[in-house]
């Protein structure tokens, strides 16, 4: 969690390619989460 507030807080100082770039990293790491959600998912279906 103290990761999540130091990459808001660096972003608050940052310039505009920081406030782009936070959100795309949360995004990527949703992304990450919800494909390995899917796929652990998928395969307890196959056992």
């Amino acid at each position: 969690m103290e990761t999540f507030f130091e990459l808001l807080h660096n972003a608050w100082h940052s310039t505009p390619q920081g406030w782009v770039g936070v959100p795309l990293i949360f995004l990527y790491m949703a992304l990450i989460v919800g494909t390995a959600m899917y796929r652990i998912r998928q395969n307890k279906d196959h056992h």
